[in-house]
């Protein structure tokens, strides 16, 4: 099985899709996401306000932006809040 390595945009536009109350369904074969449950992991990690986890590479669980400086993670929060309208 191969693994798919999905844009911070389609995160960001499934969790956009999910806040506007489209089913995982019509989420999936939209963004042509391989499972439904990749939908239910972004929005944890939304909901627990752990949006620095969307840029994280394949195998990096957890880690993400972490290694970079307190005010450049707080620059791309305010930037993503603003791509979803929250």
């Amino acid at each position: 099985m191969i693994k798919k390595a999905y844009s911070v945009e389609i995160k960001l536009v499934c969790i956009k899709m999910k806040k506007a109350g489209k089913s995982n369904k019509v989420i999936v074969e939209t963004l042509k996401i391989k499972n439904d449950s990749q939908v239910y992991t972004w929005m944890r990690w939304y909901e627990k306000e752990e949006q620095h986890r969307f840029h994280q590479r394949l195998g990096n669980y957890g880690k993400g932006i972490g290694q970079l400086s307190e005010v450049e993670q707080l620059r791309l929060q305010v930037a993503l809040l603003k791509s979803i309208g929250a």
